[in-house]
């Protein structure tokens, strides 16, 4: 990869909505000029107020042409805006050479776009937020002692990554909207393909495929997300490691199958009409207050199995609650987001597409960052023999 331009210290941060939390913060002490685009300007003002940034940065009403006047050479575009706008973002980045950031899935679009962005010295940071973000360093680490463990021979391995955001005291939904729930409903129509068995599964609708899932001596229900096989080489395992299981998925409190059976045969019917609606029932029905609190929890589990007869297991587990100051879920996913915008303002990031770390070292760095903000875990290991 090539050098990246150099951030020129002005960070404009876009979307004011349920993931924007202290991260901001960090970003505010660290960039010499942030600008804060809402859909209005009094949602960006309630936002700084919110997190006790007012005066620390400029406001804006989002319009994608008067952004465009504003970006400048080295400038930071930081999307937390729906995936579906992040590649006329990028797109935009390129012609302003700008960096580019956000804590999404990686899109065929984003893909498309990478090489012109590479090819002008701009970074494209992608993957750097909760799931996927913090799941991906949890990965890199678990792979990175594996080796050391069980070493880089034949073995047979068993990965999972399970995450989710849940109320911190159940109600009858089994659940807690911490992001817009068209988008909650529309997921759910977005087949899964995964490992299991030693065989490739796909499933059209993932929820079909919930099974119990215990930590700590809690049940939860969880499904395969989205196509988890292309991390397989972003992971990084041995050649000679054979994967019988490789799924990513989401989490969900035990029992939320059938509190959601009436939301399932809607979106069995893939009617965009009828979801629309039922998404702004449920909104209405299952609001998001001030009163209550959000819980995330993050699991992410590595079993080996060497041929030598050499055995191991380590798992990662982030559960934490919100609290009156800001969410969980917007903690967990702005914090990570904020520590890529710093090392692009610090020059530390090549140019080019990424996915939060790159690697076990970088992971750490990561990680010592976010305990330092208050974004904590455990993790545990067994060893054992065949």
């Amino acid at each position: 990869m090539s050098d990246a331009i150099p951030a020129g210290g002005t960070v404009h941060w876009i979307g004011t909505g349920l993931s924007t939390g202290s991260g901001l913060r960090v970003v505010a002490d660290r960039a010499g000029r942030l600008l804060v685009w809402g859909r209005t300007d009094t949602k960006a003002e309630r936002c700084l107020a919110r997190l006790g940034l007012t005066g620390r940065a400029a406001v804006r009403a989002y319009d994608l042409a008067r952004l465009a006047g504003e970006l400048r050479t080295g400038d930071i575009v930081v999307s937390m805006l729906p995936a579906s706008e992040h590649p006329a973002l990028l797109r935009l980045c390129v012609e302003r050479n700008a960096h580019f950031a956000c804590s999404s899935y990686v899109s065929e679009e984003i893909v498309a776009e990478a090489p012109a962005a590479t090819k002008a010295g701009l970074v494209v940071l992608t993957e750097a937020g909760l799931d996927p973000g913090i799941d991906h360093l949890f990965a890199d680490l678990l792979v990175a002692r594996g080796r050391e463990v069980v070493g880089e021979g034949p073995a047979t391995v068993e990965f999972t990554s399970y995450c989710g955001g849940v109320p911190a005291e159940s109600n009858e939904f089994r659940y807690r909207f911490s992001w817009a729930p068209r988008g909650v409903l529309n997921a759910l129509r977005a087949p899964a393909r995964y490992l299991d068995g030693d065989a490739e599964q796909v499933v059209d609708l993932p929820w079909t495929a919930t099974r119990s899932l215990v930590l700590g001596g809690e049940t939860f229900e969880a499904y395969p997300n989205r196509d988890s096989l292309p991390y397989l080489t972003q992971y990084a395992f041995p050649v000679d490691w054979r994967a019988r299981v490789f799924v990513r998925g989401t989490l969900r409190l035990d029992g939320w199958l059938r509190a959601w059976e009436d939301v399932f045969a809607t979106v069995r019917t893939g009617d965009g009409d009828r979801i629309a609606a039922l998404a702004d029932e449920l909104a209405a029905r299952y609001p998001t207050t001030d009163a209550d609190r959000d819980r995330v929890v993050l699991a992410v589990g590595l079993d080996i199995e060497g041929a030598n007869g050499a055995g191991w297991r380590g798992e990662y587990v982030l559960d934490t609650v919100g609290d009156a100051e800001e969410s969980a879920m917007a903690r967990c996913v702005s914090l990570p987001l904020a520590y890529g915008i710093t090392e692009i303002l610090a020059g530390r990031v090549p140019a080019g597409l990424r996915q939060a770390a790159q690697g076990a070292e970088d992971a750490r760095r990561w990680l010592e960052f976010l305990s330092t903000n208050g974004v904590d875990w455990r993790f545990d290991e067994q060893h054992g023999t065949g």
